[in-house]
């Protein structure tokens, strides 16, 4: 798993005051990349997370008081999901089902540009069908990976990121696109891109806010490297740069950053 020699990652980190500065300057970097992959290749292709931390920034990208809404040009714009419980679209457990309610429902985005994991259909070929969708949408042949020029991650408290979740089968695929994985407690089976395709993009960010993850974040920037405990240290993009978007809770752990709340880590994996 991983890379066998060392692999030195520049990990920067921005400290926000609370959850609303958070959240806009996560919008403000959505923006960003977007208009920057549309001067460029004319399309921008993102892929989204779900749980509680990006709900405030979608709701900001759709809120026509603030200019992200004018600033991206929602006909080139196609949305991709990280992961998605295998449940229904209506569910409130489902990703997509947050996001179309906070967001994808109150923009002028073609509903045709919203690329959304079948979570209601049997796992694996849910995970079939997705990845099939990838290659369609990035015209890929064989065994090449299709390269979003951004990806938005979470963490949970036990260190997973996407549906990638400790000892768990997914953490060693290497050569699918999407997969289903099993995990226990509530809603087991998950979809979820692999590493080596959010590796892959061109730009990764991690939204993370909360005191109950500031101990575990420490661990994945700072402890030693085990990814089948601490799944997120998979996370290293092959552009050698990670950020990381934070509030104050979160951060508490990691070493104080400047002035301007910016602080950087180099780490070896």
């Amino acid at each position: 798993m991983g890379t066998t020699m060392p692999k030195k990652i520049q990990v920067h980190y921005q400290v926000e005051a609370n959850n609303e500065a958070m959240s806009l300057t996560a919008a403000d970097w959505i923006a960003s990349s977007v208009e920057s992959a549309v001067r460029g290749r004319g399309v921008a292709r993102i892929a989204i997370s779900g749980g509680g931390a990006p709900k405030r920034m979608f709701e900001l990208l759709a809120d026509p008081a603030h200019p992200f809404h004018t600033r991206i040009d929602w006909a080139r714009l196609l949305i991709f999901f990280v992961d998605e419980r295998c449940v229904p679209p209506d569910s409130a457990d489902s990703n997509y089902r947050l996001a179309k309610e906070t967001f994808l429902s109150k923009v002028p985005l073609p509903q045709e540009n919203v690329i959304r994991i079948e979570g209601e259909l049997e796992p694996e070929e849910g995970a079939a069908r997705y990845e099939s969708a990838i290659r369609n949408r990035f015209r890929l042949e064989g065994a090449e990976l299709p390269r979003f020029d951004l990806i938005v991650l979470g963490m949970g408290t036990n260190g997973h990121t996407a549906s990638l979740f400790p000892d768990s089968e997914a953490l060693h695929e290497m050569m699918r696109l999407a997969v289903a994985n099993h995990v226990e407690g509530k809603n087991p089976w998950r979809i979820t891109l692999t590493w080596p395709v959010i590796n892959h993009a061109d730009k990764i960010f991690f939204l993370i806010q909360d005191r109950s993850k500031a101990e575990v974040l420490r661990e994945v920037l700072l402890g030693p490297y085990q990814p089948e405990t601490l799944p997120s240290q998979l996370i290293q993009p092959e552009s050698g740069e990670l950020s990381f978007l934070l509030d104050r809770a979160a951060a508490a752990k990691l070493p104080r950053p400047d002035a301007d709340g910016r602080g950087l880590l180099e780490v070896s994996r």
